[in-house]
């Protein structure tokens, strides 16, 4: 078991009223699945095993919330166990423990990895353009092939021949700047 220092700060800036409340139920989380790592996922303490979230804590300023991520919400509040104001609200430690480990995929083998996509030929007209501007042509081959790939698939998509050729002239300037083909999305 290893413990994540910056769970360690989330729990030290917590509310003093949420603070016994995330260092018990962490506590029976490391004692239920030895094998959890934790982690912080979406502000908030989380605590994974093989790869697939188990149990989530977070605090707030009237109350704590503990997630067990294969149960569903009920009443008040985020997660299944409502609003926390103190340990007391908390159900007796071995139940805890029994839904920390009653998790539905627990027995289940985890997923193969899919193979990954096959690289697609890049069209002509698109390779031609790429050569003439070397910045570019280092980018797009610098660019893991999911990325080089949606270059690809928005050139080919396009049905008209001055389509092509304005995205084509597109895709030379995003990528001599170093931009991947959904860069505008990124930072949202």
């Amino acid at each position: 078991m290893t413990r994540d220092p910056r769970i360690d700060d989330y729990i030290a800036k917590a509310a003093p009223f949420a603070q016994p409340i995330l260092a018990h139920v962490r506590a029976l989380v490391h004692r239920a699945l030895p094998e959890a790592e934790e982690t912080i996922k979406w502000g908030m303490p989380h605590f994974m095993v093989g790869g697939k979230n188990v149990v989530g804590l977070a605090a707030f300023k009237a109350h704590a919330s503990v997630v067990i991520h294969h149960e569903e919400r009920t009443g008040e509040g985020m997660g299944a166990l409502g609003k926390l104001a103190s340990l007391a609200d908390l159900p007796p430690d071995e139940e805890l423990i029994a839904r920390f480990l009653a998790r539905p995929d627990a027995a289940a083998a985890p997923k193969p990895k899919r193979a990954p996509k096959p690289e697609l030929p890049v069209p002509p007209a698109l390779a031609a353009a790429l050569d003439s501007a070397p910045a570019a042509r280092a980018a797009f081959d610098s660019f893991a092939p999911s990325h080089r790939r949606e270059y690809v698939e928005w050139i080919a998509d396009a049905k008209r021949e001055e389509t092509r050729a304005k995205r084509i002239a597109l895709a030379v300037e995003w990528l001599a700047e170093g931009k991947k083909r959904n860069w505008k999305y990124e930072n949202c």
